[in-house]
């Protein structure tokens, strides 16, 4: 189903991925710094989520300013909040790379104003950590202050996120977090030797197995 998305005198774009059965959690998913919302990887996880029960809802935002997109991204968790045509109990924030840095933004953000327990986690699929070939920068001022369940999921050859860093970051965050390593991706989630598809199969089925574990299934 596309949607627009009123943002400030635009509109962003989005599609939902129902669910047949009636879903009472939701995740907003959205791209990292190229390409927008049918970037292959993210339209692989919503068909995924939503054949298993979980509405998705991505949506495009483009620029490189990370403010941008992070208030773009929590427009979007409004427009979800308040939607009458899918009453959720509660939303995951899923990101790829920079994508993933606005929704730990809108996290960090949204905690600060309110404490309702809408969003239930984040999702991180390549997190940009830092840029390529400059660890000693670290983008993890969000991530430190975040308290709802975290998932990250990153190759263990991703330039931008160097698995030691990632593991002491995660190691120094107060929130329930699990990091998984697809062997040898990149930042691109690409591994020589291994098909798109079978990758995007080993991180959609974590993601699935991460976020029953996260939302109680069994009362719905």
């Amino acid at each position: 189903v596309k949607v627009t998305i009123p943002f400030g005198n635009k509109y962003l774009d989005a599609v939902f991925s129902v669910p047949e059965k009636k879903p009472t959690c939701g995740v907003i998913l959205t791209h990292g710094a190229g390409g927008d919302m049918n970037f292959p990887h993210l339209v692989s996880l919503a068909a995924y989520l939503a054949s298993r029960g979980v509405l998705c809802l991505r949506f495009t935002c483009k620029g490189l300013n990370i403010a941008y997109r992070t208030k773009a991204f929590k427009t979007v968790v409004e427009y979800l909040k308040l939607s009458d045509d899918y009453k959720l109990s509660g939303v995951f924030l899923a990101g790829r790379s920079m994508g993933s840095r606005a929704a730990a933004s809108v996290i960090h953000q949204l905690s600060l104003e309110d404490d309702d327990d809408f969003i239930q986690g984040l999702v991180c699929l390549s997190y940009p950590l830092h840029r390529p070939k400059l660890q000693s920068k670290l983008r993890d001022e969000d991530l430190l202050f975040i308290r709802c369940p975290v998932l990250f999921v990153s190759g263990s050859a991703d330039e931008m996120c160097e698995k030691q860093l990632l593991e002491g970051v995660a190691s120094k965050m107060k929130a329930p977090k699990k990091i998984h390593w697809i062997d040898k991706a990149n930042h691109g989630m690409a591994v020589k030797g291994r098909t798109t598809d079978d990758v995007m199969e080993e991180i959609n089925a974590q993601v699935f197995s991460w976020l029953r574990e996260n939302i109680e299934l069994e009362h719905k």
